[in-house]
């Protein structure tokens, strides 16, 4: 049938199953060892292929949010811990070997380092057909999209959810597989045509990556949904899309991505009502703002004892 019989571990023991969750990482054992479902390649569009990682001392409050700072051959992260501060740096080696990723990160640290800079290795990339047979690719192992916009435990979510709603029975018939790579793969696309969009859009940055994105070619689906932005000032958003109006404004609009028209729709509202709704809105933010605590203060009540 080509399905997956059994598995045989490390120790010998043989483990019959019907249905096999290949949980197994970038390795894919089951998905690519045993059903030789290849990842589609998507570093055309999405260049960075590594990463280096390393931990720092808090030297300061903790932000309520994650930094990403384009550096010359990528980006890299913050991220606030109550111990201590994540960083990494995510980076192209076309235009950056390991070891100045290393010491650009290292130069560019809150606090002291605590522990020695962590390599990874990646391709960005999907399996067209994370179902194949009687194995379900979860995770990693289905494909993989930078951590630009932290979407992998989403994914994993996701994948999860969809194998339940069509979780079959000992036929496995065909047309939930089906279902689920279909679903599967507008995730991926709409997850990716985003993070492409980062990039593409950069403004001002020229060093060889930044000028390499802004110049590549698009994808075609990425290509309309800018133009259809620039044209008319409207989003058209599929129901289940990660990446709703707001993320995409903020990204289209803040890298100089601008509509030249808007909804006509618009005009059937009376100005001075929606000024003044506005401002009633920014009024609330005003006053409410001064009552709220700072992070670490919150942080410090939920726990019972101080941050750090």
């Amino acid at each position: 049938s080509g399905h997956v019989a059994a598995l045989t571990t490390e120790r010998g023991e043989r483990l019959d199953g019907d249905l096999f969750i290949d949980c197994s990482g970038f390795r894919a054992l089951l998905i690519n060892g045993a059903m030789n479902e290849a990842l589609e390649d998507w570093s055309q569009w999405l260049p960075c292929d590594r990463a280096v990682a390393v931990p720092c001392a808090r030297v300061a409050a903790s932000t309520p949010y994650t930094r990403s700072t384009a550096r010359s051959a990528g980006w890299q992260w913050r991220i606030p811990l109550q111990h201590r501060t994540g960083n990494g740096y995510v980076y192209c080696s076309r235009f950056c070997s390991d070891d100045e990723a290393a010491a650009t990160l290292l130069a560019n640290l809150d606090g002291k380092s605590l522990a020695e800079p962590r390599h990874l290795r990646f391709t960005a990339g999907t399996r067209r057909t994370p179902w194949l047979g009687n194995v379900v690719a979860i995770g990693l192992s289905s494909g993989f999209l930078e951590p630009l916009e932290s979407t992998s435990i989403h994914l994993i979510q996701s994948g999860i959810a969809k194998l339940l709603t069509l979780f079959p029975d000992g036929d496995m018939y065909p047309a939930l597989a089906a279902r689920f790579n279909q679903l599967f793969s507008a995730d991926m696309d709409g997850i990716k045509d985003f993070l492409i969009l980062h990039y593409h859009a950069n403004l001002g940055h020229e060093d060889p990556l930044w000028r390499h994105v802004r110049a590549m070619p698009l994808p075609e689906t990425l290509v309309a949904r800018e133009a259809q932005y620039r044209r008319s000032g409207r989003l058209i958003l599929d129901a289940d899309e990660l990446f709703r109006d707001a993320s995409w404004l903020a990204v289209l609009n803040g890298q100089g991505i601008e509509a030249e028209d808007y909804n006509p729709l618009a005009d059937a509202l009376d100005p001075a009502t929606n000024v003044a709704q506005v401002r009633q809105v920014a009024d609330v933010v005003a006053r409410a703002a001064p009552t709220l605590p700072r992070h670490d203060e919150a942080l410090a009540a939920i726990l019972g004892h101080p941050v750090g």
